[in-house]
């Protein structure tokens, strides 16, 4: 089996992306955090004592796309065309659905600026919120849809 992160040797290597072609890609991931029904009305509702919980996590979503070479060990470092992060509320089960698009145009990338975006956005919204409830769920981090590159576009369910 040959591993994308390793050498012959079997060390840890970051790929050789010098050859590879330039592409447009997109990723786009989503994630949702379980609230109790008290901090999520306080979220909806703007009543949270730290501030404006989503804004705040649409920036450090942002912010952890721009820094993920920084955070996981052998990913590049990537130009990011575009990043976007927003939020849906799920009255049903008092829960944010977090989504995350990512966009570049380079020879690799885009996957893991998407779900590191959704991941912060997720934790910053339990850190806003932890006075409140401790109990919040982070739950279901997963990769949408991804296009360009060598390997295509997926489509989760289309793929799996």
């Amino acid at each position: 089996m040959n591993l994308t992160h390793t050498t012959i040797e079997g060390k840890i290597s970051m790929v050789d992306i010098t050859n590879k072609d330039t592409t447009n890609r997109i990723a786009r991931a989503r994630g949702s955090v379980l609230l109790s029904q008290d901090a999520f009305n306080k979220v909806k509702n703007l009543e949270i004592i730290k501030g404006d919980v989503l804004t705040t996590a649409k920036i450090a979503g942002i912010n952890a796309a721009k820094k993920t070479h920084e955070l996981i060990p052998l990913c590049h470092q990537i130009n990011l065309t575009h990043v976007d992060v927003n939020f849906e509320f799920k009255d049903s089960n008092s829960s944010i659905i977090i989504n995350s698009i990512i966009k570049c145009n380079g020879k690799t990338g885009s996957e893991m600026e998407a779900l590191s975006s959704v991941a912060v956005a997720a934790l910053t919204i339990y850190d806003m919120c932890k006075s409140i409830d401790k109990s919040i769920i982070i739950n279901k981090i997963e990769l949408v849809e991804k296009s360009g590159g060598k390997s295509g576009h997926f489509i989760k369910g289309k793929n799996d």
